[in-house]
C-alpha cells in the first residue's frame, strides 16, 4: 500500500519551491530558480537507491531502476516536468490540506474571499470523503506537474523496497520548461534509451491520452502612421483599429471558451498597441492536421486581405509550429496504450481515453522517437488559484506506474 503521508510530505516539499518558467528567456532552464528543485530531485533519487542519476547542464534529470528479472524486457520510461506555469504566480505557495472533504465550499482565503466551490467546479464532488490539497488562493499549486514527479519518485521507491514485484529496466526523466513548450527540446532520447515512455501529466483519475493538439503560435504585427490628430485627416493610420478589424474577422465562436473535445480554436493571448504599432499574439490549435493547416491559412489570408485594402502593407504575420498530434506516432505501437489501460483496469480504475486539449512533453518526444502516451497525475484547475489535487488520486497514479512496470515484464516472458 502506497503511504498517504509519504505522498503528502513529498508533494508539499516540491510545491513550496518556486519553479515558474519564463517564455521571454532564451536560457535553459528559462529561470535559475528551477535549479532549486532539480538539484533536490537529483539528491533524493540517489538517496532512495536509484542508479545512474544524472543532471545535465540544462537541468534535465535522468535515472535508472535496474531490472530484477533475467528475461529480456523492453526498457520503459516515465517522464514529468518540474517547472510551473507563467500564467499565474508560483511564488510563496502555501498548500492547504483538506481532510475528509465534505462536498461543500472550501474557503481558500478568508481575507480575500476566495472560495473553491463545487457549484462552479463540479469535479470536486467526485472526491467527497477524500483528502484534497489546495492553494491559499494567492498562487497556483504546482500539481502540474509536481504531482507527476511525486508519483514517479514514490513508485520507484516502492519498487526498490519491494523487490518481489518483478520488472524490467525503468528509466525516469524530469524536464524543465514544459509549460513554455520547451520541455523536450533538449531531452536526449538516445541517452534515455527507452523503447517507450509515459508522461504523468494528465488531470483527473483514469485519464489516458495518446492524442493532442497540433499547435502553432502566430505573431501579428500591425503598422500604423502617427500624425498630429488635428491634421490627421486622410493621413493617420491607427494600428489599433486595424487590429480590431483583424480580431473581429476571425470566427468568434472558435475560441477556447466556446470549444471542447476535438474542436480547435484561435486564442488571442496578448495585445499591446498604440496608434503606430499593435502586436497581437495568438495560439492556434486543432487535433485534425488538415483543419490545423486550414487555420494557419485562414489567419494568413486574413492578413493579405486587410493589406489589400491599404496602399502599403500594414500587417506582417509570423506563424511558427510548436508541436504536433502524437497520435500518428502512437497508433503503430498501440500495445503501449493497451498496457496502461490494462494496468488501470486491474487496479479497478476506469480508464478515460480522451484527447488532450493541449500538449505535453510526450507529444514532442513521440516525434523525437520516444512514443509517449499521457497518464493522469490527479490535479485539477491547473495554472491558477483554484488548482487542487486529491491525495488518493496521486496514490492511484503511483499504483498505475508500478502495475505498468509489472505488466510489461509479464508480457515479455
Amino acid at each position: 500500500m502506497i503511504s498517504k503521508n509519504n505522498i503528502i510530505e513529498r508533494f508539499i516539499s516540491y510545491v513550496i519551491i518556486d519553479t515558474q518558467s519564463d517564455p521571454d528567456s532564451n536560457k535553459t532552464p528559462s529561470t535559475e530558480k528551477q535549479w532549486n528543485l532539480a538539484n533536490k530531485l537529483a539528491v533524493e533519487l540517489k538517496k532512495i537507491g536509484m542508479e545512474e542519476v544524472e543532471i545535465d547542464e540544462n537541468a534535465y534529470i535522468m535515472a535508472t531502476l535496474s531490472a530484477n528479472v533475467a528475461h529480456d524486457v523492453p526498457v520503459i520510461g516515465f517522464v514529468s516536468h518540474f517547472d510551473t506555469s507563467p500564467d499565474f504566480t508560483g511564488t510563496n505557495v502555501k498548500p492547504q490540506i483538506i481532510e475528509n472533504y465534505d462536498g461543500k465550499d472550501i474557503v481558500l482565503n478568508k481575507e480575500q474571499d476566495i472560495i473553491l466551490s463545487p457549484d462552479y467546479f463540479d469535479d470536486l464532488l467526485q472526491y467527497k470523503g477524500q483528502t484534497l490539497i489546495t492553494t491559499d488562493g494567492t498562487t497556483l499549486l504546482g500539481a502540474d506537474d509536481k504531482a507527476g514527479i511525486t508519483e514517479i519518485v514514490t513508485a520507484m521507491e516502492y519498487l526498490i523496497n519491494n523487490p518481489q514485484i518483478l520488472h524490467g529496466k525503468i528509466r525516469i526523466g524530469f524536464t524543465p520548461d514544459e509549460e513554455i513548450g520547451r520541455g523536450a527540446h533538449k531531452f536526449d532520447v538516445k541517452k534515455f534509451g527507452a523503447a517507450w515512455a509515459y508522461t504523468m501529466d494528465g488531470s483527473q483519475i483514469g485519464e489516458l491520452e495518446y492524442e493532442n493538439f497540433n499547435a502553432a503560435e502566430a505573431v501579428v504585427k500591425i503598422k500604423g502612421k502617427i500624425v498630429h490628430p488635428g491634421y490627421a485627416k486622410d493621413k493617420m493610420i491607427n494600428s489599433m483599429y486595424i487590429a480590431q478589424d483583424f480580431i473581429n474577422s476571425l470566427p468568434r465562436l472558435e475560441t477556447p471558451e466556446h470549444t471542447d473535445g476535438r474542436q480547435g480554436f484561435f486564442h488571442l493571448t496578448d495585445i499591446k498597441g498604440d496608434v503606430e504599432e499593435t502586436i497581437l499574439k495568438y495560439i492556434i490549435r486543432d487535433h485534425d492536421k488538415d483543419h490545423f493547416e486550414a487555420r494557419k491559412e485562414m489567419i494568413s489570408n486574413l492578413a493579405q486581405e486587410i493589406n489589400s485594402q491599404h496602399e502599403r502593407e500594414v500587417i506582417n504575420i509570423e506563424i511558427k509550429d510548436q508541436y504536433y498530434n502524437m497520435r500518428e506516432k502512437i497508433e503503430p505501437v498501440m500495445h503501449i496504450v493497451d498496457i496502461a489501460e490494462e494496468a488501470m483496469k486491474q487496479l479497478n480504475i476506469t480508464p478515460h481515453i480522451k484527447s488532450i486539449r493541449g500538449g505535453t512533453d510526450g507529444s514532442q518526444l513521440s516525434f523525437m522517437g520516444l512514443p509517449c502516451p499521457n497518464i493522469f497525475a490527479g490535479g485539477h484547475n491547473f495554472h491558477g488559484r483554484y488548482e487542487y489535487v486529491p491525495v488518493e488520486s496521486m496514490q492511484r497514479a503511483t499504483e498505475v506506474i508500478i502495475k505498468i512496470a509489472e505488466l510489461t515484464s509479464e508480457k515479455h516472458k
